[in-house]
């Protein structure tokens, strides 16, 4: 299926085959899986265009209209739901077993936004004067330009694309240079469920400055919507100033777990574990910094160990592949450089350490941990977890503060008191209680972070309304 769109962008009226084409490549192997179409400033001019004309008319369907071709579409997205899967392995390494989770997410989102699309509604406004009736309006931000990460390729589609389509935007998409093709394969099935065309464009692109200068540069564009580094986040988010477009920016993490002295091991060992090796340690929301009672250390470093070596690597296509390659080059060579950077500093590797053939990387556990360590500092994005001694509540709640990042954070206890009052005081826009996976499969609660993590929220009803507008209306009757 994903070959029908290779060296094809749809925009303008529909699909483009370029002559300009990058090769998207597996992390398993190192092969070609298919060469993409690759857009500059022509055809981002060209979408624009196309975008603010769909717009005119498509910001005047009904919510019943929109829901109807929205629920059609997650119809499709589950009919194709293997071959999305394969997909998505294919062009960026994850588990099938993953995958075909994020497929079924991705048409769920949908669904959930399609309905929301219904219950689009503004309300009566008191007034003060007899001759007076006010109400407000919610209208469509306008034409959105989103940019999607590649580690979540159906996903954060579907988490973006959804609500701005539900509230009457249309959107300009561009994808993960790493992760076009799963993009491609929504907006195909989006088009054969029936929608208005240029409603949602794809622009897959090597470099996606050219793009993004067009776009950002524009005031017809009114909102961006974006998931990425912290770096990226703040030059859009300075790129927008000028033509003040509305953002929501979900950027970096580095994601604390504290396990505290009354922890079940076995289950603390097998949350944790969820938390970080999911997708191979690739996710913002991933644990970064695991903090260990001192009366747990020796019992829960064992039995954590056990949970990461029960791990198999191998061919993502593979049924009983757990654990696939890193993305690229560059990310295992980060990943490797922070556990050398650890070890160098009187870090002990627990278990793993190593780098396996290809972009593999064992799941890997570091005790002795300290703040000279890099680890402790940055974002690893790999199945890299260091291990941390504490003795306080309020030692572990400062140590998790500790950072630019306000993303996600995780606590494992068995008291109600300590589960409230640790979560109050952490620092970040989601935090799991003997929960390490909070966001998973929940289309209906919000996502975002604080501080150098993002602005705004993604999912539920705090989706929906960053691509609505509010319009005051009032009358003075004769």
């Amino acid at each position: 299926m994903y070959q029908t769109v290779a060296r094809q962008a749809l925009l303008a009226g529909g699909w483009h085959t370029l002559e300009k084409t990058f090769p998207v490549i597996n992390p398993f192997d190192g092969s070609t899986v298919a060469q993409i179409a690759d857009c500059g400033i022509t055809e981002a001019k060209e979408a624009l265009e196309a975008a603010v004309t769909a717009f005119s008319s498509f910001k005047n369907t009904s919510g019943f209209e929109r829901s109807t071709i929205m629920q059609k579409w997650a119809q499709l997205i589950r009919a194709n739901a293997e071959e999305i899967a394969r997909a998505m392995t294919l062009e960026m390494g994850k588990p099938m077993l993953e995958s075909r989770g994020e497929s079924a997410y991705s048409a769920t989102a949908i669904e959930w936004y399609a309905a929301e699309a219904e219950r689009i509604a503004g309300e009566i406004i008191p007034s003060r004067f007899a001759q007076k009736r006010a109400f407000s309006r919610p209208e469509p931000v306008g034409v959105v330009y989103a940019i999607t990460p590649w580690n979540f390729p159906a996903a954060m589609i579907a988490r973006k694309v959804a609500p701005a389509l539900a509230a009457g935007c249309v959107v300009i998409l561009k994808p993960a240079e790493q992760s076009p093709l799963t993009a491609l394969l929504l907006a195909k099935l989006w088009l054969e469920a029936g929608a208005p065309k240029d409603t949602f464009q794809v622009l897959p692109c090597a470099d996606p400055v050219p793009v993004s200068k067009v776009l950002m540069s524009d005031a017809r564009v009114r909102k961006i919507t974006f998931t990425g580094s912290t770096e990226v986040g703040k030059l859009l988010y300075a790129q927008a100033a000028p033509t003040l477009k509305r953002l929501s920016l979900e950027l970096g993490g580095h994601a604390p777990f504290i396990v505290f002295e009354d922890a079940d091991v076995s289950a603390a060992a097998l949350t944790v574990s969820n938390s970080k090796f999911r997708n191979a340690g690739q996710q913002c929301v991933a644990s970064n910094r695991v903090y260990v009672h001192d009366d747990l250390t020796s019992s829960f470093e064992d039995a954590f160990a056990a949970q990461a070596r029960g791990f198999k690597l191998g061919n993502p296509l593979d049924a009983d592949t757990t654990i696939g390659p890193l993305v690229d080059k560059a990310t295992l060579q980060k990943v490797e450089a922070h556990v050398q950077d650890a070890v160098s500093k009187g870090a002990k590797i627990v278990t793993g350490g190593h780098a396996t053939g290809g972009l593999f990387f064992e799941p890997t556990i570091l005790s002795g941990v300290n703040t000279t360590m890099r680890i402790l500092e940055e974002e690893t994005f790999g199945p890299v977890a260091p291990l941390v001694r504490f003795s306080s509540e309020s030692d572990a709640i400062a140590w998790a503060n500790n950072t630019e990042y306000g993303l996600a954070a995780y606590i494992w206890t068995r008291d109600i008191g300590r589960a409230y009052r640790v979560a109050e005081s952490l620092e970040y826009g989601i935090v799991g209680v003997n929960d390490g996976v909070p966001s998973a499969m929940a289309p209906q609660a919000p996502f975002g972070g604080t501080k150098n993590s993002g602005v705004g929220r993604e999912g539920g009803r705090w989706g929906l309304e960053a691509f609505l507008e509010l319009k005051y209306i009032s009358i003075t009757l004769p």
